[in-house]
């Protein structure tokens, strides 16, 4: 039943979000953010306890204003993924170009013709660099959490494939989803992965912002085997848009290289996240040494 409640709800905001006017579903969703953020559940804090690390000189009241504003971040990512259509791929493309930089790390990548691993952090809005992305490559393919229930799954991966990106189920699909990208890279393919957050118990460590995590692996093994090249991306909102950077490309030296590439993944993520912490949204446990919050 819980999970018929959850799908309901999402199913209700994508509804909701594109019959009104844009700047109605804007105040609401804000709304939405701010009174999350008063009653301070445990995703809040836990939000709070990771943005405490990443301006550990921030106090109580600044602390207290970033929280809210990157709450309000958090919204504005799923008010813009909800009213987000097919029709609306050029526009955003064109509108997030403009202020875009590195495209010539991409050009580059795609033009050695080894495949392309663009890895991310949860920042800003992805799905809309993901629709930006196309406007350059036509073709991306992205892994999404198989998330339960099913129909909320299911729900998430027609959305993404109507924009036109193969979408690659984290389990449960035919092929593991390694040798899935692992076939689209060979082939010159553009592959998409998410890189902040180990949802698996074989994360590589790594030191970020002064504490040990894991990230996944799995961007820099697919890169190690396959030959791909491996671009870290940086995403954030701006007032009147957004804001996106393709680095230069992170170096492996082989699958022994894996963990030094991962390291190097985070320093890149760390330098984008502290620039734009309002933007980053990680509401879950992140750092091995801390305890769950209740």
């Amino acid at each position: 039943m819980k999970g018929l409640l959850v799908t309901a709800a999402y199913r209700a905001g994508w509804v909701l979000a594109r019959l009104v006017p844009e700047q109605v579903a804007v105040g609401a969703f804000q709304w939405g953010a701010d009174v999350a953020t008063r009653r301070n559940g445990p995703r809040v804090a836990q939000l709070r306890r990771n943005l405490a690390r990443v301006v550990p000189r921030a106090g109580a009241a600044e602390l207290d204003e970033l929280v809210a504003r990157a709450m309000r971040s958090y919204a504005r990512y799923w008010c813009e993924t909800f009213r987000l259509r097919p029709g609306d791929v050029d526009t955003v493309h064109q509108a997030v170009e403009r202020t875009a930089t590195g495209q010539e790390n991409l050009h580059a990548a795609c033009a050695d013709g080894n495949g392309v691993i663009l890895a991310l952090p949860h920042c800003g809005s992805w799905d809309l660099a993901g629709v930006w992305l196309l406007g350059h490559t036509r073709q991306v393919s992205v892994v999404v959490q198989r998330l339960r229930p099913e129909s909320l799954y299911r729900s998430f991966a027609r959305a993404r494939e109507r924009l036109g990106f193969e979408v690659v189920p984290s389990v449960g699909g035919e092929v593991r989803p390694t040798e899935l990208l692992a076939r689209r890279l060979r082939a010159g393919g553009v592959v998409c992965l998410f890189a902040d957050r180990d949802l698996t118990a074989n994360g590589v460590p790594v030191t970020f912002f002064n504490g040990t995590t894991r990230m996944p692996a799995g961007p820099a093994y697919l890169a190690a085997t396959t030959g791909a090249t491996l671009l870290p991306v940086g995403t954030w909102f701006t007032e009147t848009g957004w804001g996106l950077r393709v680095h230069p490309p992170v170096k492996v030296n082989g699958v022994e290289g894996i963990g030094a590439a991962t390291q190097a993944l985070a320093d890149v993520f760390a330098a984008d996240i502290a620039a734009h912490p309002e933007d980053w949204h990680m509401l879950q446990r992140l750092w091995l040494a801390e305890e769950p919050v209740e």
